[in-house]
């Protein structure tokens, strides 16, 4: 080390140019590196998706999910596996464990869904495997809305993802509200009865005549030459003009049975912004890219796209990321702003204009030296990386401090400038090493948080270790060269050598001011050491005691103010979708004239993944900024109370969810040996819920009430007949949604384009399907024949963990309430209220990830205790003084139960689980530096009491500034104060804070 020193003092210019270098890499890093609100984490969700038209979800169960998971149980490193049956489909969702091998998991769940493709019904579609990720999430909607035809805006919105999907930064653009065009070819069945044809043959020549036929080429004498025999249906003309029969001089053709025309698929589900009907672009750009660019140049192209609008159209753009993710960054740097300037009020007060240059030069040269790290990694810059900013503020100018004021020392003992620096550096470079790796043993066992919730916090500790290095570097090398060059000798003031003289070779006793009354207290105390060291033990118990008895209990992640707030709709019974958009627009109008909103995105159908069963819409509210409205609990109030006397429904407002948390707090799975117990027990578990009290919004996912017609064909009736079950079901097809014979792809459209035959609108209903005849052999025969026609109960989707039937039921809580408070209540319950032999629960969500994070942080706290360990057996090479050292990490959480305590806030295990492991780095810093010192006077005489006094004396000033820095740099953010010093404005309570 000492020999790095020479060399840097040797090579001052070249130091001078690294320094100047890295200001501006930094500044260049700063400008280049993305910028987004939350850290870009890999997802650990792959999903598989089978779409299979009209199946139910029992044959969804046992034809589509139970192939899947018998070949996904082997995939490596999968967590669990979750799995969902619907009418229509089945969706598996396999989660693995946090950090794990994207590419290699997808890999081995295609390679496990080919060999699971022969096995599944010929009728379903190619299943589908996406992973996760945070690209997938947008961010803005872009709203197309106006008194337009729902053709016009759709063609408009595809024009706009064309061109919006042409900027790179962009990945894609979803339309949202759009509905899928098809061909319908609408047939009277009267009419088809009367030309005696068969609903066989009517498919079969549609599927027949729409093909390309590539007849190849023909050599000849003349020339080779390409033979093209064209079939290919493009137009609905030409599917109209197709013959379906002929008969001696008369054809009859599809004109004639029928009519068509170029349509959009029934809707199931409707939009609207701000209560006017809208299509939507739901737009996410690729990963990597710098958001806030990226919307600039999205929002470029849309005012050039302006002029080709037509008349009418109104264009909004809602839910934008960008600018709150500026606000939010703009935020936390005047937090850091506002910490550094109260540092370096300190620090000026304490060691002078030119010391104070010199410690102020390690501040932004540590963070642009730990942003240039952030951008080689590839990291970006989120609130996370932020938050470790302001954390790290107090503390990267502890070595600096250390350093210059023991060189403002030499120098009042006479040692010249270039000396005193040059010394400083090679005397303090290893206790600064020693303290400054102590700190980073800290936050080394963090990186490894397993999980989401660790992919989501690592970032923090890298970040302050990056900045921490580049503190270390600063404090042994820029700031000693600098000091070298700008540095001043004390002035000749006789009471300044006095005190030097004393502190150093007099007695301490004879101090004044505020260092001799410290000397003296000390000396009581290390004359009662026994007294006081039994009282310091009892205080940390009694805190403890105390904290038990009156804490104010647990939670997982802090709440902040939200930006937006979710309201899902529920409703029972078997609603159409006009119905349920009905109701949709009922809660709307009640909630539209509220002032704090920007937008209110409403879209009806049960279209969440997650949502309950008997959600029918969803509403997302984005509220105005946070200084203009009242608090978000107020505007929740609000809406339930406009909303709570709209008959059957049932409405959630749920603030948008922040930080790795997801989904309701308290998220109960119950899974049983005998399905049928399933329901009972989510019965039971709510029941417990009512009694105990303080849960809200509480919502299973059990089948909902109401019923379903099942179609019993008798096949040995319907083979008398010349029929089959497959020809019956093609026939209810017409009535319902429609029977797909074959697809095209007209000039006017990218895709392709579905051929429907379905029965006119007369036609489709319950009683049309006991109507319905089949023509035989040129005989008209009624399936009523050979079919019955029951109610049944409905089954809705059916959900399966790990290859087991589960069910869950969520809940929040009501205000004030912690969440870890009622999972205890309602887990004591049903341990005195046991559910039934056979059927077991488990706390998922929130809980589970709670229980991971607080066993990894008492894990994570015994690493870093070692580590800090033997950092300190290398710098004292011994045991005792490593002890000692260590005592004072126990001994400083008393003020940490003690501040929870008087300030009435709930401990929180992500946040104040960080904070004890970050205290247990910095703690030790004042002690090295101290006991540092002890040992170097103890050689110098033998009196232990005097050399205790005289290191307490000399290393008061930069204990109480390393210890003040750190705490004033925590400080605007634990006041909640916002100064910004460009706009002249204080704000309390801001969400970033």
């Amino acid at each position: 080390m000492h020999y790095l020193v020479d060399l840097a003092f040797e090579k001052t210019r070249m130091v001078l140019v690294c320094l100047f270098s890295i200001f501006l890499f930094g500044i260049v890093a700063y400008k280049s590196i993305s910028k987004e609100s939350f850290p870009d984490v890999t997802i650990p969700y792959i999903f598989v998706n089978v779409t299979y038209r009209g199946i139910s979800p029992e044959d969804s169960e046992r034809l589509l999910i139970k192939p899947f998971e018998k070949e996904f149980r082997s995939v490596s490193g999968l967590k669990e596996m979750k799995a969902t049956a619907f009418e229509g489909g089945a969706r598996i969702v396999l989660e693995f464990e946090a950090g794990f091998d994207v590419d290699k998991a997808l890999d081995d769940v295609r390679e496990k869904t080919d060999r699971v493709k022969p096995d599944l019904p010929a009728e379903a579609d190619e299943p589908t495997v996406d992973e996760l990720n945070s690209s997938m999430f947008p961010i803005m909607v872009v709203t197309l809305s106006g008194d337009l035809p729902e053709r016009t805006l759709i063609n408009l919105a595809k024009d706009l993802q064309d061109t919006i999907e042409a900027i790179p930064e962009v990945l894609e653009v979803d339309i949202g509200g759009e509905r899928e065009e098809q061909a319908e070819v609408i047939i009277n069945p009267a009419v088809i009865d009367s030309y005696k044809l068969s609903m066989a043959e009517v498919s079969g020549l549609l599927s027949q005549s729409n093909s390309l036929v590539a007849a190849g080429a023909l050599n000849t004498d003349q020339g080779r030459f390409q033979i093209k025999v064209p079939g290919l249906l493009e137009t609905v003309q030409d599917i109209l003009n197709l013959p379906v029969k002929s008969e001696k001089d008369s054809t009859v053709t599809i004109k004639d049975i029928a009519s068509g025309r170029f349509n959009y698929a029934d809707s199931d589900g409707y939009a609207r912004v701000n209560g006017k009907k809208a299509i939507t672009l739901e737009v996410s750009k690729r990963s990597g890219e710098n958001i806030i660019e990226t919307t600039k140049k999205i929002k470029e192209t849309l005012d050039y796209e302006k002029q080709f609008w037509p008349a009418g159209l109104i264009v909004e753009v809602t839910q934008e990321q960008a600018t709150k993710i500026e606000n939010s960054i703009t935020d936390l740097f005047n937090s850091i702003t506002a910490a550094v300037l109260l540092v370096m009020i300190v620090v000026f007060a304490s060691l002078g204009i030119r010391n104070g240059l010199l410690v102020g030069v390690s501040i932004p040269g540590s963070f642009l030296l730990g942003i240039i790290a952030l951008y080689i990694f590839g990291f970006n810059i989120n609130m996370v990386v932020l938050f470790g900013l302001i954390m790290s503020v107090g503390m990267l100018v502890d070595g600096a401090i250390i350093l210059t004021e023991y060189a403002d020392r030499r120098m009042g003992d006479g040692d010249d400038k270039l000396t005193a620096y040059m010394t400083a550096a090679k005397r303090m470079s290893w206790p600064i090493l020693s303290s400054t790796l102590t700190t980073v043993s800290a936050f080394i066992p963090l990186i490894m948080w397993p999980g989401i919730v660790g992919q989501f916090m690592k970032f923090l500790p890298i970040t302050i270790i990056f900045t921490l290095v580049a503190s270390l570097l600063m404090a042994i090398f820029f700031v000693p060269v600098l000091g070298s060059i700008i540095g001043k000798k004390p002035d000749d003031d006789p009471e300044q050598e006095r005190i030097v003289e004393i502190s150093e070779r007099g007695n301490p006793l004879d101090l004044e001011g505020f260092t001799g009354f410290y000397t003296r207290v000390l000396a009581f105390a290390l004359k009662n050491a026994g007294k006081v060291i039994l009282s310091a033990f009892a205080v940390l118990i009694m805190t403890f005691i105390l904290y038990g008895k009156f804490g104010s209990g647990i939670i997982f992640f802090p709440d902040a103010e939200p930006e937006i707030l979710a309201m899902n709709i529920a409703a029972r019974g078997n609603l159409s979708i006009t119905e349920k958009d009905e109701l949709l627009k009922q809660v709307e109008t009640k909630i539209l004239d509220i002032k704090d909103f920007k937008s209110v995105y409403a879209r009806s159908g049960h279209s969440a993944y997650g949502t309950a069963e008997d959600v029918i819409g969803v509403i997302n509210i984005e509220l105005a900024d946070w200084d203009k409205r009242r608090k978000a609990n107020a505007i929740m109030e609000d809406i339930r109370a406009r909303v709570k006397n709209i008959p059957g429904i049932k409405v959630e407002v749920r603030p948008e969810e922040k930080g790795p948390s997801h989904g309701k707090p308290i998220k109960i799975q119950v899974s049983a040996r005998n399905t049928s117990d399933l329901e009972p027990a989510l019965k039971h578990i709510r029941k417990g819920m009512k009694e105990i009290g303080g849960f809200v919004d509480v919502q299973d996912d059990l089948p909902l009430p109401g019923i379903q017609w099942e179609v019993d064909v008798d096949r040995v009736q319907a083979l008398k007949f010349g029929t089959s079950l497959v020809r019956v079901g093609e026939m209810i097809q017409l009535v319902t949604k429609g029977l797909k014979i074959s697809s095209y792809r007209p000039e006017s459209s990218d895709d392709e384009i579905d051929i429907l035959l379905r029965f006119n609108e007369d036609y489709r209903s319950i009683n049309q399907l006991m109507q319905l005849n089949l023509s035989i052999n040129d005989e008209i025969v009624p399936i009523s024949n050979f079919i019955s026609i029951n109610p049944k109960p409905m089954v809705s989707n059916i959900y399966r963990t790990d290859s087991k039937r589960t069910n869950t039921i969520e809940s929040d809580v009501e205000e004030g309430v912690l969440p870890n408070t009622k999972i205890v209540e309602i887990d004591n319950w049903l341990k005195a209220n046991p559910l039934k032999t056979g059927v077991s629960y488990e706390f998922k969500g929130e809980d589970k990830d709670r229980k991971q994070a607080q066993s990894f942080l008492i894990k994570a706290f015994m690493v870093a205790v070692i580590l800090i360990a033997l950092v300190l057996i290398a710098q004292f090479n011994s045991i005792s003084d490593t002890l000692l050292v260590l005592s004072a990490v126990v001994l400083s959480t008393t003020g940490v139960f003690l501040g929870f305590l008087i300030t009435r806030q709930p401990f929180g295990i992500v946040m104040g689980g960080l904070g004890i492991i970050s205290l247990a780095g910095i703690i030790v810093n004042n002690n090295i530096i101290l006991i540092d010192t002890f040992n170097v006077l103890k050689k110098e005489n033998d009196d232990i009491f005097l050399a205790l006094l005289r290191t307490g004396s000399q290393r008061l000033r930069p204990v109480f500034l390393t210890t003040f820095t750190s705490m004033l740099g925590l400080m605007p953010m634990a006041l909640k104060l916002n100064i910004d010093f460009f706009g002249r404005q204080i704000e309390y309570g801001n969400p970033s804070s």
